[in-house]
């Protein structure tokens, strides 16, 4: 206590001297500074912001619960974050080699982007498709393009997450077919489908039916997946589009739990247990430019869910419990003028969502302002994350 009021006495020294004489010659630039998300930053922080009652239930230790400092015990000491570059365009054959020109470059695992039509489940052919065949993402109208889009792609050794919802449970049907042909079994399949079609409603979009028949669907993914295929993570809860579309950083994790709530409500209330599909839950998140505010997201939002699956939910499984999350830097913070700052941008979100704790990552391109991204545009976004991985020192 006697160092606590030292230290207070201390501040106001300083401030009454060495801080007035320096601003009363250099005035700060603005009255308030404050983050995206309307937090004001105070001028300086001590020990005396620190609280220290409560450390082990508020902060705890790496790999426990309420998992605010990471889900695993010793972060990426034991391996790295996947490198899931996002991608996908024109016919299936195209995106196939831009996949393997990406695996051979040291990505570890695929990010499918599908077309429009593809995402609302429309043929190529069909006249509503008109000017948006191969676009966004890539065309998969029939299993053959989805064979031809994996074709010479182990898939018991790639992990491919797949950005899909309202059709999720078709071209989730086609990777399994695709798998089966290769001759791997449904348990050995690993990735993700996005299948959060609530999102839709509020930021982006691409929904086909209503929100009841919708949900009905994702809880059957659960139900399915829960018993045969078991490393398959069967949604990706998403605040990234959000985000994109004007939240800030507490919006973001709001809606997105709270949308995580509900579905997590009816996978209940159709008869599932909660901690046999829990641990197949996964969540997709932005990263802006403020490294500070976001690694303090990643880190709250962790600790958020745990306490909804054990206090709400009566989950009883510490991996039910976690919040395994996938990270995208910021598409709307890249500009089409001066491309080039738009590497340093990425790298500065690259590394708030390494501290933050990702599981998995995609660094945008430099050119994705002005289209698709070239080859060596998105070699720039990768070597970021090897960079990182590699080079930072702990």
């Amino acid at each position: 206590m006697e160092e606590r009021e030292k230290l207070i006495a201390e501040t106001k020294r300083w401030e009454e001297t060495t801080f007035s004489k320096s601003v009363s010659r250099f005035p700060e630039r603005k009255k308030k500074f404050e983050s995206t998300s309307h937090i004001e930053f105070k001028r300086l922080y001590t020990s005396i912001d620190e609280r220290e009652d409560d450390y082990i239930e508020r902060l705890g230790f790496p790999g426990e619960y309420p998992f605010t400092r990471g889900v695993q015990p010793t972060m990426y000491r034991g391996r790295f974050w996947t490198m899931r570059q996002y991608s996908g365009f024109a016919t299936a054959e195209e995106t196939n080699k831009r996949y393997k020109y990406l695996l051979e470059q040291g990505q570890t695992g695929l990010s499918v982007a599908f077309d429009l039509p593809t995402q609302i489940g429309y043929d190529s052919d069909h006249p509503m498709s008109l000017g948006e065949v191969g676009k966004v993402g890539v065309a998969i109208d029939t299993l053959s393009d989805m064979e031809t889009l994996f074709e010479g792609i182990p898939l018991d050794r790639v992990s491919t997450s797949m950005t899909i919802n309202a059709t999720a449970v078709i071209l989730l049907a086609m990777y399994l077919a695709v798998a089966e042909k290769q001759g791997v079994k449904p348990e050995q399949v690993r990735g993700t489908i996005q299948n959060d079609i609530l999102k839709e409603y509020v930021a982006r979009g691409t929904h086909i039916f209503p929100p009841r028949p919708s949900m009905r669907i994702i809880t059957d993914i659960f139900a399915f997946c829960k018993d045969n295929v078991p490393q398959w993570n069967t949604i990706s809860i998403s605040g990234y589009h959000m985000r994109e579309a004007g939240s800030s950083a507490v919006q973001e994790v709001a809606f997105t739990l709270a949308n995580a709530i509900a579905y997590v409500q009816a996978a209940i209330d159709v008869g599932l247990d909660v901690d046999d599909f829990a641990k197949r839950l996964s969540f997709f998140f932005n990263c802006h430019n403020n490294l500070l505010e976001e690694i303090a997201k990643f880190r709250a939002a962790r600790r958020l869910w745990a306490r909804i699956m054990k206090e709400r939910f009566h989950a009883q499984k510490p991996a039910s419990c976690m919040l395994r999350f996938h990270t995208q830097t910021a598409g709307s913070t890249l500009t089409l003028q001066q491309p080039d700052n738009n590497v340093v941008r990425v790298a500065f979100q690259a590394l708030a969502a390494v501290l933050g704790g990702t599981q998995s990552l995609h660094t945008n391109s430099r050119d994705e302002a002005l289209a698709l991204p070239s080859e060596e545009a998105v070699r720039i976004a990768l070597r970021t994350q090897q960079i990182i991985a590699h080079e930072r020192r702990p």
